[in-house]
């Protein structure tokens, strides 16, 4: 009967641990079908913004091969002129543009007008002075003024040779310098070339050799010199007349430009157009370069109007998006599960995705520069959101779905994109306060420039294209970092993950929650600044979050301002409100401690992986030191467990469970009457062998070998902070009164 009432008990079992697995495998069909629906609109939405083309069926003929069959055009298309012959042909354009000059004729009365104050000053000292050294120091001032020769003091204190050489300048300004005079530095460099005079109004081409020069003009000036001047007077007189002359007839820039930009723009960059129906290529035929040249631009304008579109290349292109999107799915499946087990994450995925892939679709659209994709964008986030890996991953992935789409097939796009969203996967997981990411903005920025002078070494790019990479690079690297700085806190309110830019700003000790248990709960306010660098010296050790764990240790006990005086460490020796309550009411004003903190960390909108510490650093443990008393007034009374105890849950995480051992160990060690070395490393080894004992640490993904670095971390850092004192020969030490261990939430 007993083995017939067990067979019959197995399916009644099996039944039940059934029914109990419906809840979780429930979960996890919805979580696979929630996937899947983010893949299948992933693939079609990238489909529909960048078809995938199948590329032109068309012969691939070399020059010289004879051409075996007819090849007739399908569709209109135009043959473009290379970009290199094109540069060359727009440079022969504008470079056969004449200069044109303007004629200024006024500018000889500026030339005589200047000559003219001159002498006038000259008069002016001469006539003010007294006697004769005051006349040489006057005519020596005006010289030094107009950077003149002092050598010539001597001839020009002379009134009349003065009036001789300003009348001899004037006529010569006025006769030879107002037709029209040029520097030669206006003119072509060929001595045939022609030019456009522009004088009255009316433009009229005119042989260069036709204009007079500068230098030409001061000869025939020379020459016109009075006959009466000697050798000095005569060298005073050209040194002046090349001092005051100007240019006549000057070059007119800005006309210059406009015309030789109208003809580069004049340069067509088609060189022929070709019909459909027209035959490119006959059979039998030997195929020479221009037909080699009418294929490759009937290749290029089918890619671009999409009329080789079949189902094969629409089945191609779905598989060529989903084979990339998987390669993503499958790194997170086996290197990064916890992420992969997240819809918000994948969620978030997505719409970085969707965001590049409609920005590059929007690029093409109206034409903007490629450069602008921002690929960098999603790395960052990424990366600040998770690691440097997740982000690698991505950029690669999408750089691959932008590829062979136009305008980004070059590889003078996709390798400095590549490069640039490198950067930034790897340099956005360091990235701890906002002010950071102007750092890698520039980081990025370097990348675009560093890539674009790699293909200028190769022959890839020219000049034009060097600076348009690092241009375009740079407003990129800008917005994209702005952009990101804009969207890590709504992408960690979406994903409920929480940031080191936003665990710093949590470490502020300022912030209302901190202060308010600093002015309320001092005890418990030092106690956790405590425990944050007993804890983040472990967590260190281990090589896990120490940031979250410090800050989480900042606020594991904020629930203490509730009723702060009913807590040890808050409590002037001798006073102890506990005396007068019941154990069981004791108790529950401990284990609220938790639940209070949970609200007021949901009240101030702390982050989830915050809040954990308030719920997880007591576990589930038994509050027992109530427990004991409890039995001890009444030990025939009946009691609940679950009224001694904290409400949990157990530690889910290494950094919760590190901060509820640092929690303990801090507080019995603040009460060792002896902290040695030794006692306190046998406390410590203690105190995790009972958290052990009660399974407190179960549900913590810890190994032995960490909980042996934590516990050395602990013993060293707290050895440092409880050391014994030295006893001076002026302090009694009948005085010193020694503190008992206690629990830190026993009265």
């Amino acid at each position: 009967m007993n083995s017939g009432q067990g067979k019959k008990k197995k399916p009644v079992r099996r039944l039940r641990h059934l029914v109990s697995e419906l809840p979780g495998r429930r979960v996890r069909f919805f979580g696979d079908i929630y996937r899947l629906g983010l893949l299948a609109s992933a693939v079609i939405l990238i489909d529909l913004a960048f078809p995938v083309r199948a590329p032109p069926e068309l012969p691939n003929w070399d020059e010289g091969q004879v051409a075996d069959e007819d090849v007739i055009a399908p569709i209109d298309f135009d043959v473009r002129v290379p970009d290199d012959e094109l540069r060359e042909a727009r440079a022969a354009a504008a470079s056969s543009v004449s200069p044109i000059l303007d004629h200024r004729p006024e500018k000889a009365d500026s030339a005589i007008a200047a000559a003219t104050e001159f002498f006038a000053a000259l008069s002016a000292a001469t006539e003010a002075a007294e006697n004769d050294e005051e006349q040489h120091e006057g005519v020596r001032s005006v010289l030094e003024q107009y950077r003149v020769p002092e050598s010539r003091v001597s001839l020009l204190v002379q009134p009349e040779l003065r009036q001789r050489l300003e009348a001899a300048i004037g006529r010569a300004f006025d006769t030879l310098l107002r037709p029209g005079v040029v520097r030669g530095a206006d003119l072509p460099s060929s001595s045939t070339a022609a030019v456009v005079l522009r004088a009255e109004g009316r433009d009229q081409l005119v042989q260069r050799d036709s204009l007079q020069t500068l230098q030409a003009f001061f000869v025939r000036a020379g020459r016109r010199a009075p006959a009466q001047f000697d050798l000095d007077e005569h060298r005073l007189y050209s040194y002046l007349i090349i001092r005051f002359s100007v240019p006549t007839i000057v070059r007119n820039r800005e006309a210059t430009r406009a015309l030789r930009d109208e003809a580069r723009g004049a340069v067509d960059d088609i060189r022929y157009s070709v019909l459909a129906g027209e035959r490119i290529v006959a059979a039998h035929v030997r195929v020479g370069p221009q037909e080699v040249e009418k294929l490759n631009a009937l290749r290029n304008a089918l890619a671009e109007t999409g009329v080789s579109r079949s189902w094969s290349a629409q089945a191609g292109g779905l598989l060529y998006n989903l084979i990339l999107l998987l390669v993503f799915a499958v790194v997170l499946r086996y290197f990064r599960p916890a992420i992969y087990g997240s819809n918000r994450s994948l969620g978030l995925f997505w719409i970085l995705v969707m965001a590049v892939i409609g920005t590059g679709a929007l690029i093409a659209g109206v034409g903007a520069e490629p450069y602008l994709l921002p690929v960098a964008f999603a790395a960052l986030v990424l990366a600040s959101l998770y690691d440097g890996l997740i982000a690698l991953v991505a950029v690669m992935v999408l750089v691959g779905l932008i590829a062979f789409r136009t305008p980004f097939l070059a590889v003078a796009v996709l390798y400095p994109t590549l490069l640039a969203g490198t950067a930034a996967a790897l340099g956005g997981r360091v990235v701890r306060r906002r002010a950071h990411m102007w750092t890698f903005a520039t980081a990025i920025a370097g990348a675009f420039i560093l890539a674009g002078a790699s293909l200028g070494l190769l022959g890839q790019v020219n000049v034009d294209d060097f600076l348009t990479i690092s241009f375009w690079g740079t407003v990129n690297a800008i917005g994209c970092a702005l952009l990101a700085w804009g969207v890590l806190p709504l992408a960690e309110t979406f994903t409920k993950i929480t940031t080191d830019q936003t665990l710093l700003e949590l470490a502020d000790l300022t912030r209302p929650p901190l202060r308010q248990l600093s002015l309320e709960a001092p005890g418990t306010y030092a106690h956790s600044i405590n425990v944050a660098n007993v804890a983040e010296a472990a967590a260190h050790g281990i090589g896990t979050n120490s940031l979250l764990v410090r800050v989480g240790s900042y606020y594991h006990d904020i629930g203490k301002v509730e009723k702060p005086q009913y807590f040890v460490e808050n409590q002037p020796r001798g006073r102890n409100p506990h005396d007068k309550l019941k154990p069981a009411t004791s108790a529950n004003i401990v284990r609220e401690h938790v639940e209070y903190g949970l609200k007021l960390g949901a009240d101030t909108r702390l982050p989830d992986q915050v809040q954990a510490f308030i719920a997880e650093h007591h576990g589930d443990a038994r509050i027992s030191f109530f427990w004991e008393r409890a039995k001890e007034l009444d030990p025939d009374g009946e009691y609940s467990q679950k009224d001694f105890r904290y409400p949990g849950p157990k530690p889910q995480s290494k950094e919760t469970a590190i901060v509820m051992l640092a929690d303990s160990v801090e507080s019995a060690a603040r009460a060792l009457q002896d902290p040695t070395y030794d006692s306190i490393e046998d406390l410590v080894d203690r105190i995790v062998r009972s958290k052990m004992d009660e399974k407190q640490l179960d549900d913590a993904p810890l190994t032995l070998r960490e909980l042996t670095v934590i516990k050395e971390q602990f013993v060293k850092v707290l050895t440092g902070m409880y050391h014994s004192r030295i006893d001076y020969p002026t302090q009694n030490n009948d005085e010193q009164e020694e503190a008992e261990p206690v629990d830190q939430e026993a009265p």
